[in-house]
């Protein structure tokens, strides 16, 4: 420890008057830095949060054309599927060189083009990146509601994977459940 003469310490010295002082600052000048400091700090805030909020948006938005390109993808493949499942049958049947009640067959036919229809799911998965689209540009607060309809898209996509009756339409389906999980782990992030 350094002495002086007077066996001072360094302490004691800096107690001297005049030796250490600062300026004194009103409590009224010290609340205006305070809150000049709060708003800029939350301009910087607010700034952030829109430009991270513009990115979000932006790849939710690349997702949803995405998804869109999937559901159009999917609506295309199923006359030719609605064909080859009733063409599969009716050969399968001569095959089997049986007579058949051919009212009844047109009857289990339809019956089975409309358990294996999809069209109300697909109106369904549209709809609903319509209201994401939506949402995204009204703004604000909206990660719960963006949530929300992804739970919805992926229902439509489970249910479409469910009533798939060729490898296209499951691929579609699967690739959907991707890119809606993708949205979904972003949506995370959006208050």
């Amino acid at each position: 420890m350094c002495r002086f003469e007077n066996d001072s310490s360094p302490l004691e010295v800096l107690q001297f008057p005049g030796i250490c002082s600062a300026p004194e600052q009103s409590e009224e000048q010290l609340q205006k830095e305070a809150e000049a400091l709060f708003g800029k700090a939350l301009k910087s805030l607010i700034k952030n949060r829109r430009r991270e909020g513009a990115k979000l948006a932006a790849m939710v938005g690349e997702r949803l054309e995405q998804v869109a390109g999937e559901v159009t993808a999917t609506r295309k493949l199923l006359p030719d599927l609605k064909q080859q499942q009733r063409d599969r049958i009716i050969n399968r049947i001569a095959e089997l060189e049986i007579e058949v009640d051919h009212n009844r067959l047109e009857q289990e036919l339809v019956h089975l083009a409309q358990k294996a229809d999809v069209d109300e799911e697909l109106d369904r998965l549209e709809a609903h990146v319509d209201e994401v689209r939506r949402t995204l540009e009204k703004g604000g607060p909206c990660g719960r509601r963006l949530d929300f309809l992804m739970q919805e898209l992926n229902r439509e996509a489970n249910t479409l994977s469910s009533k798939s009756i060729s490898s296209g339409t499951t691929q579609n389906a699967v690739e959907l459940k991707v890119l809606i999980e993708q949205m979904r782990e972003q949506i995370q992030n959006i208050e």
